[in-house]
C-alpha cells in the first residue's frame, strides 16, 4: 500500500510505503510532464538508496533527497501507522 505524503509546488507528488519486513519504506516521488508522461524517482529509508530515477534533473533530485532528509524519521513513523490520514497525532 502507497499512502500519500505531499505535494510539491512543481507538481511533484511524494509517497511512501507501509514498513517492509526489512525495516525499509519505500518512497517514490511521482510528477507528471506533459512530453514525457511522468518524471520519477524511488529511494528506500532508512539508507537513503535511490533507484529508477527518471526524468528528474540533477537539481531536482538534490531537493528532493534534502527534502527527504529533512523528513525521514515522519515518513518512517507514517509508514508504521497506516500513513498520515491513519496516525494519530498528527
Amino acid at each position: 500500500m502507497m499512502y500519500r505524503y505531499l505535494t510539491l509546488n512543481d507538481g511533484t507528488e511524494v509517497v511512501h510505503s507501509d514498513m517492509m519486513p526489512d525495516g525499509r519504506v519505500k518512497v517514490l516521488f511521482e510528477r507528471p510532464d506533459e512530453r514525457d508522461g511522468f518524471h520519477d524517482a524511488t529511494c528506500y529509508l532508512p539508507d537513503y538508496s535511490w533507484e529508477d530515477v527518471s526524468g528528474f534533473s540533477k537539481a531536482d533530485m538534490k531537493r528532493n533527497e534534502r527534502l527527504l532528509k529533512e523528513v525521514a524519521h515522519i515518513i518512517i513513523e507514517l509508514s508504521q501507522e497506516g500513513g498520515f490520514d491513519n496516525a494519530s497525532g498528527f
